[in-house]
Parts: structure tokens; C-alpha cells; sequence
């Protein structure tokens, strides 16, 4: 077995974690935001590999369970007050008073692990009324639109522009906040890059209703200013870790 080291721009992470499954890794680790370890049997195409991956460090691997221990590593989590992530392998029973989601960690952006998914599910559980209408722009694994109708959401509008994680959410459609009708949701939740908020701010203003409101999240401490900047109404800037989201009212 042997394994590559990748570098990676933050917002494409998810996507090369979905694109290495796809190769035949055997597992995954995220090392740290902008890093992975990959691991593959010995008989991968490590030529191919490498000649994707080109600036890739390769590294030759004991014979252990490399995917019994990647996947040791993302255990079971309680979120906010209301949610347990449990990875799709687990089979634990789920506390009293929370809603389970299961999660398929590495094939689309939104296991839970990550501080912009925690807030959002958290500013969720503050937002979401029964019987509102709500867009996830950007849904990934479509754990955010799912935590809306859990928690009573009328209808819940799910899209991302990359086809693969719409097939991995099984849900919405593939584009984005302006193909959706004026007026037509309570609340826009945006766990995306903070370039692509600062883009699609009109829309997300377009496609809310008289009162509604945006959540967003995606970007780092350093690049909140940008982002409010580009927004109206903003009313809350949370903080987790190195990680911000900001909720604005219309």
C-alpha cells in the first residue's frame, strides 16, 4: 500500500476528496484544511496517480487497516442542541431529543466535522420555523437541507452547481440561487466560498421574502469584512474557531 500527499486550496478540498474516492483510494485523511492523505493498494495505477497529482509526495505504508483507521477517525458527534452526525458505518443509538443524520464522509462538502457546517446547523436550529420555505445554495451532501426539514421546514430548496454532489444529496438541482423565483423562500442558507457569496448577493436578496434571512458561511475570520460588505442588513457575525458565518435580515 501506498499513499499520496495532496495540496489543495480550501474551497476545492471537497472535490478532490470526492475525485480520490472515485480514483480507488482506500481512505482518506484530511490533515488539515488545504491537505489530504490518500491512501491506495498496491495495485492502484500509482503512475496515473502521480501524474495527476503531480506535486503529490508520495509515501510507502505499513500493512495496516488504513480504512478501518480513516475511518476511526470521524466518530459520532452532537451539534448544536438538536443534532447527532453519525457516519454512515455507525450504528449508535441516538441521544434523546436530537435529530440523526447520516453522513457518507469525503463525498461532498458537509460531513459536520468542518467549524462553517456546525454553524450553520447551529444558526438552523435558531432560524427554522415550522412551515417556512428555505434555499441551501451549495447544499453538498445536502446535510443542511436536510436539518431544515427535521426541523420543520415547509419546503426545503436544495442546489449546488456540481452535478456529483447533487447526486450524493439526492436532492435539488443542479445550478443556483438565480434560478430560483423572486420571493420565494424565508430563509437562504449559503455554506459556500466567500467570492461566490459576494456574487450571488443579489440573488440571495432576490429570492427572499420581506423579512427573510440569509445565512452564510465558507469564509475565515480575515474575510468577514469582505463579505459584510457586500451584504445587507447584516445583524450577526458568528465565531467558531478561525471560522465565521454572518446571518443578515431583509
Amino acid at each position: 500500500m501506498f499513499s499520496l500527499e495532496i495540496d489543495s486550496n480550501t474551497d476545492g478540498r471537497d472535490l478532490l476528496i470526492a475525485e480520490l474516492w472515485e480514483l480507488g483510494s482506500a481512505g482518506i485523511v484530511e490533515l488539515s484544511d488545504t491537505r489530504v492523505r490518500a491512501f491506495f493498494e498496491a495495485g492502484a495505477d500509482r503512475a496515473g496517480l502521480l501524474a495527476r497529482y503531480a506535486s503529490a509526495a508520495v509515501r510507502e505504508e505499513e500493512n495496516r487497516d488504513w480504512v478501518q483507521e480513516a475511518r476511526d477517525l470521524l466518530q459520532p458527534m452532537e451539534v448544536g442542541r438538536r443534532f447527532f452526525l453519525v457516519p454512515e458505518w455507525r450504528d449508535d443509538p441516538t441521544p434523546s431529543g436530537r435529530f440523526r443524520i447520516t453522513v457518507n464522509p469525503g463525498l461532498a462538502f458537509g460531513t459536520g466535522v468542518h467549524e462553517t457546517t456546525r454553524l450553520c446547523l447551529e444558526a438552523l436550529e435558531d432560524l427554522v420555523q415550522p412551515g417556512i420555505d428555505v434555499l441551501d445554495v451549495g447544499t453538498g451532501s445536502g446535510i443542511l437541507a436536510q436539518a431544515a426539514r427535521l426541523l420543520g421546514a415547509a419546503r426545503v430548496i436544495a442546489c449546488d452547481i456540481d452535478p456529483e454532489a447533487v447526486r450524493i444529496a439526492r436532492q435539488g438541482f443542479i445550478g443556483s440561487a438565480d434560478a430560483v423565483r423572486s420571493a420565494a423562500v424565508d430563509l437562504v442558507v449559503a455554506n459556500i466560498s466567500p467570492e461566490a457569496i459576494i456574487a450571488l448577493a443579489p440573488e440571495f436578496a432576490r429570492v427572499l421574502r420581506p423579512g427573510g434571512t440569509l445565512v452564510a458561511s465558507g469564509f475565515n475570520v480575515g474575510e468577514v469584512e469582505a463579505v459584510k460588505a457586500a451584504l445587507a442588513g447584516v445583524r450577526e457575525v458568528r465565531i467558531k474557531g478561525e471560522w465565521a458565518l454572518i446571518m443578515t435580515a431583509l
